[in-house]
């Protein structure tokens, strides 16, 4: 999996496409919490969940239908606070950046892979191309000399595309509003 820092990385460049008309930027903070929440299933750890098991890590809470029902929950009941907040943007936009965590641990290099149809299906799938480390969890193995040289890799193959993904939205965005002036 990519580390705790990189996940919400994704969720900046996602929250980026969208305008801010749309989507105000403090919102980014909550898709930024998003792409963290599939890893939630760490905590069945303790109480005897085995990670190949469907509540297990990469399962059930990796899937598309969980990133899903975390969005429009969590949109919903953000959205009824704040009317003026469209409720498809944000609840597409919580989507995107919690089935973003399951995106990229398909990237990696090892474990069990992603079990994105449970309940569904218990199959797990990574991607052809896996060019992620797994990243030290719950340790503090992140800040180790192993762990310096795991975010650089993820530095150079998730913060940098996703800078240029927030960099080109951006880019469209000020070109259309200054052929509709």
């Amino acid at each position: 999996m990519a580390s705790t820092f990189s996940h919400p990385v994704v969720a900046l460049a996602v929250g980026a496409v969208f305008t801010e008309e749309q989507l105000p930027r403090r919102y980014w903070v909550l898709g930024a919490a998003c792409t963290l929440l599939p890893d939630i299933d760490e905590l069945g750890k303790l109480v005897g969940i085995k990670y190949g098991d469907m509540l297990g890590h990469r399962g059930l809470t990796h899937s598309l239908l969980f990133a899903a029902t975390a969005a429009l929950v969590i949109g919903l009941q953000i959205s009824a606070r704040n009317p003026s907040i469209s409720k498809a943007c944000l609840v597409s936009y919580l989507f995107l950046c919690t089935v973003s965590h399951g995106l990229l641990d398909a990237l990696t290099a090892e474990g069990l892979g992603v079990a994105f149809f449970a309940p569904f299906s218990s199959r797990r799938y990574f991607f052809p191309w896996r060019p992620l480390p797994v990243s030290p969890i719950g340790r503090i193995g992140v800040f180790t000399p192993r762990g310096a040289a795991l975010l650089l890799q993820e530095f150079q193959r998730i913060w940098l595309p996703s800078l240029g993904t927030a960099l080109i939205a951006c880019l469209i965005r000020q070109i259309t509003i200054r052929r509709r002036r």
